[in-house]
């Protein structure tokens, strides 16, 4: 029997309802979303944060007020017209300043200053001499604001609160002993005291200025010359004394000023000199194009400049010892002859005679064999071993309160800068460096940097009588 096909309804899969099928993709879209949308909203949370963070370390880091220092301090002492100086830093600039004084219920704004630019440091300079302020306490209130970000973009601020006292009154000076009169080149040494602590102490003559120096037993002692450059009615020196406040107070010395006569010479300045110092004039004056013409420069613009050194190193206080480094007497180097004066007027001429130049001799110049051994003429401590100028390979000697010793023309150093030495002690050796003609020793005195004369201090009698017996006076 042949087989036959069952014939069956055909019913496939069972039928799904459109809407069902919909709904379950939108519920997994919806599911995904949800947590797409977690995350995301997860990742812009902590990026603010960061980002919020960020901008508060920027913007708050700096959460101190400027560094803010005031000079002079002067103890607490001011006075009215001295100018006081801010010193105000803080490494996000600094906004403003603003100074106020305060005495009781009363206060009043002296200062006050907001800076266009943040710079990280601002120094500014204010006086109380608009306050009329009386003698007495009060207080001194300094506010310093930065330019950081912090509070709001007002800014951190300092406050310093200073008790200070007014003191309008200057120092009282009293001479006890000075020279009764001083000789044009010579020096002087006088001894005072002042009513009070000073910042600055001392003699002036013209435009020089010469410290005094305080002593163990509370007196100052202070040595001044006479410059030769000066006449006797240009010479006016006078004492001074300034306090912490700055008050200041001068008066004229009782210094009978006499003239010294200093004696004219005339030094001849041949082809052969010239050529003979060829070599240094060059370097000294490398501008000239001949050698009369680069020791005529020599001769002067290196001079005045050889000059100004001096003073320099003269007025640098590590320079200067506040007390005598000697005693006894000063001494010259030993079998020499003088062969130029201090205060010589010289007239220069060249071969034909015919006046080039003039300059006055600030020194001794002492001639002995070639190369002679130079003694250290007082005890005192070693502050130039150098090559200057005119002088040539140089040394100078500290004494004290601002007296030195110069060795100039030198072959060959003994000695070193900070060495102390001792009277007589060989330092070097004489020579023809600088503008030196023959073997020789330029020696001079120097008195705050100015020359003065030698003679006065190489008389041990001069010495006693106006330097070492006037600072042994009692009190």
């Amino acid at each position: 029997m042949p087989l036959q096909l069952l014939k069956r309804p055909y019913r496939g899969f069972a039928p799904v309802k459109e809407s069902a099928l919909f709904n379950r993709r939108q519920s997994i879209y919806r599911s995904s979303s949800r947590r797409s949308s977690s995350g995301l909203s997860v990742v812009a949370m902590l990026l603010i944060l960061a980002l919020a963070g960020a901008g508060a370390y920027f913007l708050l880091r700096d959460m101190s007020g400027p560094a803010v220092s005031l000079s002079p301090s002067g103890a607490g002492r001011v006075g009215l017209a001295q100018p006081l100086t801010l010193d105000v830093s803080d490494k996000s600039g600094v906004q403003s300043v603003e100074v106020t004084v305060k005495r009781g219920e009363k206060s009043m704004t002296v200062f006050q200053q907001t800076f266009p630019t943040l710079e990280k440091s601002q120094k500014v300079t204010f006086n109380l001499k608009d306050t009329r302020l009386p003698e007495g306490a009060f207080e001194l209130e300094v506010r310093a604001v930065d330019g950081s970000y912090a509070g709001f973009g007002r800014g951190n601020a300092t406050t310093l609160n200073m008790p200070m006292v007014l003191d309008s009154q200057p120092p009282r000076i009293a001479v006890k002993t000075g020279p009764p009169a001083l000789y044009r080149g010579g020096s002087g040494l006088i001894v005072y005291t002042v009513s009070e602590d000073v910042e600055k102490t001392g003699v002036r003559v013209g435009k020089l200025f010469f410290p005094g120096y305080k002593q163990d037993n509370g007196s100052y002692v202070c040595l001044f010359p006479f410059p030769i450059s000066m006449s006797t009615g240009d010479f006016l020196p006078d004492i001074m004394a300034r306090d912490m406040a700055g008050n200041e107070t001068s008066s004229r010395l009782l210094v009978r000023a006499l003239n010294r006569n200093y004696r004219a010479d005339t030094l001849n300045i041949p082809d052969s000199f010239l050529n003979f110092k060829a070599g240094e004039l060059a370097q000294l004056c490398p501008e000239e194009s001949t050698p009369l013409a680069q020791y005529l420069c020599s001769n002067n613009k290196v001079r005045m400049g050889n000059d100004e050194k001096l003073l320099e190193v003269a007025a640098d206080p590590a320079n200067n010892s506040p007390k005598f480094l000697w005693s006894g007497r000063f001494q010259r180097l030993p079998r020499s002859a003088v062969k130029a004066n201090f205060g010589d007027f010289r007239t220069y001429v060249d071969g034909d005679r015919q006046k080039i130049d003039e300059q006055t001799h600030m020194g001794l110049d002492l001639a002995s064999v070639a190369h002679a051994e130079v003694p250290a003429a007082q005890a005192g401590r070693v502050i130039w071993v150098d090559y200057l100028g005119i002088h040539g390979h140089m040394i100078l000697i500290d004494h004290g309160l601002g007296l030195m010793t110069q060795y100039s023309h030198l072959s060959e150093y003994g000695v070193q800068v900070g060495e102390t030495v001792k009277a007589g002690q060989i330092i070097g050796r004489t020579g023809t460096s600088g503008l030196a003609g023959g073997d020789h020793l330029h020696f001079g005195v120097l008195v705050g940097g100015v020359p003065v004369q030698p003679l006065e201090w190489l008389d041990a009698t001069w010495v006693k009588n106006n330097i070492t017996s006037r600072m042994n006076i009692s009190f």
